[in-house]
């Protein structure tokens, strides 16, 4: 008989993404990881016998699954580009609490041209939010460039304003970035967005 498991998977995979968020991959050891998931270190690479990296992999694929739930699904259902876009921002407000959590991808981004195990992943993510926002900015009237751009900066205003928020212990910066956003992707488009 199989023993029950001390944590479900669900809740390993929170805890971890957590401990990732708050210190970021390099400074994660396996003594932190294991007293956050309350498991030993023994059992943490029973369930991740490819050790910290395989728990990373792990994390950032759950972080896809919503990414593509709440955000890029929504992003080309129904509605207003104008109503599309508030309602992602209020599901990235929910997912970063308001711009009290850091963001997992940078945290578990490398610098550029160094090698990491997590550099498709992320990339593929950043993308995939990137061509999601840049079809709704286009749908709205613009060119494809002129969308393209302008969903870049709207990805770069979110995810600047959350490590802005970080370091400066306020969420304000990323309150800000929400509010602006849709005016930010759409203007000058009036009733037409």
């Amino acid at each position: 008989m199989a023993r029950k498991a001390l944590i479900e998977n669900d809740a390993l995979i929170d805890r971890l993404s957590a401990t990732f968020r708050d210190v970021g991959y390099e400074a994660a050891s396996l003594a932190l990881l294991s007293e956050a998931t309350g498991l030993k270190k023994a059992s943490l690479y029973h369930r991740f016998p490819g050790g910290k990296e395989q728990m990373g992999l792990e994390v950032l694929q759950e972080a896809g699954r919503w990414l593509t739930v709440h955000v890029l699904e929504p992003l080309a259902g129904e509605g207003s580009p104008r109503d599309r876009i508030f309602a992602m921002a209020r599901e990235l407000d929910v997912f970063y609490r308001g711009g009290k959590q850091a963001c997992l991808l940078n945290l578990l981004s490398s610098t550029i041209g160094e090698a990491s195990p997590f550099k498709a992943s992320i990339r593929q993510m950043f993308e995939a939010f990137v061509d999601a926002l840049a079809s709704v900015v286009a749908e709205a009237g613009y060119s494809a460039t002129t969308a393209r751009d302008r969903a870049e900066r709207g990805v770069a205003l979110i995810q600047g304003s959350l490590v802005l928020a970080r370091g400066l212990e306020s969420t304000e910066p990323f309150r800000k970035a929400l509010d602006a956003l849709p005016g930010e992707l759409l203007a000058d488009m009036g009733e037409r967005a």
